[in-house]
């Protein structure tokens, strides 16, 4: 397999035709040799092989206005302005396959501009590519065959950006950090209600974002890329995340949580969204529509790739000096409203099930404000160290801060680590696996002095780098998408060493005997709690755990955190 940066030569044959603009997409094969025989035909066009994927193929990274050169094309990437698009991470959504192709054609064919540098990854979901019918998405409207949501693994890959299960989301973080993108764009079909929009999008949520990307993106990219695509035929709207079952009980801003592509990217402050055209729509009504958002989106930072790269030094400006991380944002209770074109709905009874259904008249249009809730805050916050130092053993956590080029250090020899400790108090999982694991939610936790010490070969991660959200995401534990809501430390949590209450009877006589407090705490319980009162287990634990006896690691997670 070629590695990195290796320029495509294959000769093959165009599969750019009369489908691009029809009702079918690409295969898998037919779409790399696209690219390829494009890199071939055009200097301007560069192909990489980036790495693997689950499936076995490669996944392919395509530059148009690079250097000819790998070494040169990267760093144009990072040293300009350049956009990040990426396809098929849904493959049964595949409207950017072919919305790309089809730019690149008309940029071929009408008239090329140099900036910015535009990167595509033809197709994230190499395996979910691979899983072809028409069947699996059962009320979307074309193509006449498609791709599958689930990759070779069966996982959703738009929730793999943090825990990384895959290898397609180490291959894209190697391309994703190799570019350093400007802007990311993740194109998506969605479902939902029906209503009269092509296409709708999602933004970054603006409070979570650093001030000089909100501004620029809310106050200036997103209304310019509204009227254009106006202008074009195809009016925008914002996701239509419905509050409730119909959208005239409002709409709510999607939280793009670093699991998902654009809030992982907008981590990295990269101006992020996704587009989510409506699947009752035709397909290549879909694929027009997606087309005219890229090619709006490559002329606005064509014209302000200025304000874009200051906005940018800006916000990393502005992440060196954050003093505190905010997280867990909840929607605020207060809504505004937004003008919207829906169609109106009726209750009558179902035919096929004899009760009630919901059901959309395309003949009764309207156009109407209703509620629009876009306002997050932050439910937590903690206070930024200087530094975060987490046991040498975890090497999945040790893999995934390499593989996003995070800086981190070896300890030579065992300290003293005068910083706190996170220990979990509760949390809570659900009853089946979410994504291949069983997310941890509503995690509460305390900050201790004792339970761990850092070791020689313990890793140390200086927060004075790039990137320090992303950092702060994933290791505080009670962040949405921390390594521990995903499982990777569940071990510290399992507790290893009882007691038999037989046995344990006379010591904890003797315990109670010895501490005043403790049988104080004890009688109090015992008087206050009648579950307690009525379990023998309970009484001889809850002595046992206040005793020194109990294991002083458990519930201690191997992270500490300081201040020099």
């Amino acid at each position: 397999m070629k590695q990195l940066f290796v320029f495509i030569l294959f000769c093959l044959p165009l599969a750019l035709s009369a489908q691009l603009d029809g009702k079918s997409t690409l295969s898998y094969p037919e779409l790399i040799r696209s690219y390829e025989k494009l890199a071939k035909d055009h200097p301007e066009i560069e192909l990489y092989e980036m790495g693997d994927s689950d499936y076995g193929l490669p996944i392919y990274l395509c530059i148009v206005n690079g250097e000819q050169d790998s070494l040169k094309t990267f760093d144009k990437a990072r040293n300009s302005t350049t956009l990040l698009i990426n396809n098929a991470i849904h493959p049964g959504e595949p409207d950017g396959v072919n919305a790309c192709l089809i730019w690149i054609r008309d940029w071929i064919e009408g008239g090329k501009i140099e900036t910015p540098v535009i990167a595509i990854v033809p197709a994230c979901n190499v395996g979910g590519m691979m899983n072809r019918s028409g069947t699996s998405r059962a009320n979307q409207d074309g193509p006449e065959e498609y791709g599958f949501r689930g990759n070779a693994q069966n996982l959703d890959l738009n929730r793999d950006f943090i825990k990384m299960d895959s290898k397609n989301m180490f291959t894209f973080s190697k391309l994703f950090h190799a570019l350093e993108p400007d802007v990311f764009v993740d194109t998506h079909v969605s479902n939902g209600a029906d209503y009269q929009y092509t296409m709708s999008y999602i933004a970054s949520v603006r409070e979570r974002m650093p001030p000089s990307l909100g501004n620029l993106m809310h106050d200036e990219m997103i209304p310019s890329l509204k009227n254009t695509s106006a202008k074009a035929g195809f009016d925008l709207i914002p996701y239509v995340n419905l509050r409730d079952e119909v959208p005239e009980r409002g709409i709510e801003v999607f939280n793009d949580l670093p699991r998902y592509a654009m809030g992982y990217a907008s981590l990295m402050n990269a101006i992020s969204f996704t587009t989510e055209t409506h699947m009752l729509k035709p397909f290549p009504e879909r694929v027009e529509s997606t087309r005219i958002f890229l090619d709006a989106t490559i002329h606005w930072m064509q014209d302000n790739s200025e304000s874009i790269e200051k906005a940018r030094e800006a916000a990393f400006e502005w992440e060196r000096n954050l003093d505190y991380y905010r997280f867990n944002y909840e929607l605020a209770k207060d809504s505004t409203t937004i003008q919207f074109k829906g169609y109106e709905h009726t209750r009558p009874v179902s035919e096929v099930t004899g009760l009630q259904r919901l059901k959309y008249h395309r003949d009764r249009p309207f156009e109407k404000e209703v509620p629009f809730f876009n306002v997050y805050t932050p439910k937590d916050s903690i206070q930024v160290p200087d530094f975060f130092i987490f046991g040498g053993q975890c090497q999945e956590i040790i893999d995934r801060l390499m593989a996003n080029n995070i800086q981190m250090l070896r300890l030579d020899r065992a300290i003293k680590n005068p910083s706190k400790h996170f220990k979990i108090v509760s949390y809570s999982n659900e009853k089946t696996p979410y994504e291949g694991h069983y997310l941890h939610r509503e995690v509460r936790i305390e900050l201790v002095a004792e339970g761990w010490e850092p070791k020689v070969n313990d890793i140390v991660i200086p927060l004075n780098q790039k990137n320090k959200r992303f950092i702060m995401s994933v290791m505080v534990p009670n962040a949405p998408d921390s390594y521990f809501a995903w499982n990777f430390l569940d071990s510290y949590v399992q507790q290893k060493e009882y007691f038999s209450p037989y046995v344990f009877e006379d010591k904890a006589k003797e315990l109670l005997a010895n501490d005043a407090q403790l049988k104080k705490e004890f009688l109090m319980k015992k008087e206050t709690d009648s579950t307690f009162n009525a379990s023998s287990w309970s009484q001889l634990y809850f002595i046992y755990q206040n005793s020194p006896y109990y294991e002083p690691t458990h519930n201690v997670l191997p992270i500490s955190f300081g201040r020099r």
